[in-house]
């Protein structure tokens, strides 16, 4: 990551409107007219979205709001039935999930997708783009391929230390924690170098033991100059790590703001957190290094 990209500052969304389809100063997606309908029940029918550069923007909603299914349609693993978007002023919505990732979006799984019976140093290899050595014919040629591979490994060796599971990378992936393969699955998604991530729910099935190790990770992604997109239904995480929120019920974006001014919109308060939406709910103790962000553009 260049020296200029790390040192951005955080976004300033005091001049953004706190409405649904709000247009951001910078935003690196835009996506418009996104339909998607299963057996006459229409999943996801979002008019405008647009997710702001450098930012950790949460996706929050009931259970069967569309938010994974959105998650699925903008970075390629299902087709829409209409719509647009762009990633970096670039038309994406045809390409596939592969060349979506060499363009820099890349997303986790809310249930990880480690392979479990190759090492987690394996795992990580299989990540990185541009390695000759996958096609049959350089295959059979070593020094076509031999300096690229140590190339990968060594961005793999630096990333697993950085997630501390360098004292894991000669173990079987299958031997992971929940907690861990969620870092392996993170730690892997750079391996691609990406402009954007995208986690579905990083949280779930996590250890408390892990949290502040998750929360550190995904903080430090945004300060490293990257996007950050996620789902997440803990709102503990939301309020204290998010710069931005976008709400979505019945497959439709219902509001947008910082944390602290959607926590307290009455619409969202009667749609999804309920009566006990001014109780934060979870350890603080997890969260005390962390910085409280929610106050930032609200």
């Amino acid at each position: 990551m260049s020296a200029e990209l790390s040192a951005l500052p955080h976004p300033d969304f005091s001049r953004t409107e706190r409405v649904p389809g709000a247009a951001k100063e910078d935003p690196i997606l835009v996506a418009d007219g996104v339909t998607r309908t299963f057996g006459g029940v229409r999943a996801v029918d979002v008019g405008h979205l647009e997710v702001p550069r450098h930012a950790i923007t949460a996706l929050i909603g009931p259970n069967g709001a569309g938010k994974t299914t959105l998650f699925n349609l903008l970075t390629g693993f299902d087709r829409p039935d209409g719509g647009t978007w762009t990633f970096e002023g670039r038309r994406v919505e045809r390409l596939g999930a592969a060349r979506l990732a060499r363009a820099g979006m890349v997303r986790t799984f809310q249930l990880t997708k480690a392979l479990s019976r190759m090492t987690v140093l394996d795992n990580m290899r299989l990540g990185a783009k541009d390695q000759l050595g996958e096609r049959l014919g350089p295959a059979l040629v070593p020094w076509m391929w031999s300096g690229r591979e140590a190339e990968v490994t060594a961005r793999a060796t630096e990333l697993l230390a950085r997630f501390k599971l360098d004292t894991k990378m000669n173990d079987f992936a299958g031997s992971l924690s929940g907690g861990q393969r969620k870092l392996l699955e993170m730690a892997r998604a750079l391996m691609t170098e990406p402009k954007m991530i995208m986690l579905d729910e990083p949280m779930a099935g996590v250890n408390p033991a892990l949290t502040q190790s998750l929360l550190g990770h995904i903080t430090d992604l945004r300060d490293r100059g990257m996007t950050v997109l996620f789902v997440e239904h803990d709102m503990h995480m939301v309020r204290h790590i998010s710069d931005w929120v976008v709400v979505m019920a019945e497959g439709r974006i219902v509001a947008e703001g910082p944390p602290r001014s959607v926590m307290n919109d009455q619409a969202v308060v009667d749609a999804y957190l309920g009566s006990h939406h001014d109780t934060d709910l979870g350890d603080d103790a997890l969260l005390q290094d962390q910085p409280e962000t929610e106050q930032r553009g609200s």
